[in-house]
């Protein structure tokens, strides 16, 4: 692999995600509120190009739809950024619904098939999204000022992990391209 004799860029690249992920880990409701502003900014950009998309194919029937929708994106993203706090609750309540649904949805699917193997790992899986969700939607407002944060810190974390290990990888190929003159 020619970028093999580079792999000191991916493990540097894996540690200052590591340690990234964990500066956001320390200050989760500040990365929170950023992430969540970002978010903001987002949809104000997102329903501002729906807005002029709309207006550039005026003929099409869905015009006033799509105009809506514009609208309804920039409001949105107007709000979040005057309240990030509030917006991220909304996020986090969203993200215990989705956990509350899809653990609801897997405990169905795992009594549904007791009879296969593995089923009760697929049970176990459910009952952890379930309790998950529930779990965040108990502890609002205070799971929405931690949990964004905490999501992108694991997140960095992770990513830095994999970028340390195929740095790590691609050094270990390199170094078994040359092998070690005998001597002779």
């Amino acid at each position: 692999m020619p970028f093999a004799k580079k792999w000191g860029l991916f493990v540097a690249l894996g540690a200052a995600l590591i340690i990234l992920g964990f500066i956001a880990a320390i200050d989760a409701v500040s990365v929170t509120l950023a992430s969540t502003i970002f978010i903001g900014v987002l949809l104000i950009i997102a329903g501002t190009m729906q807005m002029i998309h709309a207006f550039a194919v005026r003929d099409w029937g869905g015009f006033l739809f799509s105009l809506l929708a514009g609208v309804l994106y920039i409001i949105a993203g107007v709000m979040i950024i005057e309240e990030p706090v509030t917006g991220a609750g909304m996020i986090t309540l969203f993200a215990a619904a989705c956990f509350i649904v899809v653990g609801i949805m897997r405990c169905i699917l795992a009594i549904q098939s007791r009879g296969l193997p593995g089923w009760g790992i697929v049970l176990f899986g459910g009952v952890i999204s379930l309790l998950v969700g529930l779990s965040l939607y108990f502890t609002l407002p205070w799971s929405g000022l931690w949990l964004i944060g905490t999501f992108i810190a694991v997140e960095l974390i992770a990513s830095g992990i994999g970028w340390v290990q195929i740095g790590l990888a691609l050094r270990q190929s390199e170094s078994n391209q040359f092998p070690p003159s005998s001597g002779f």
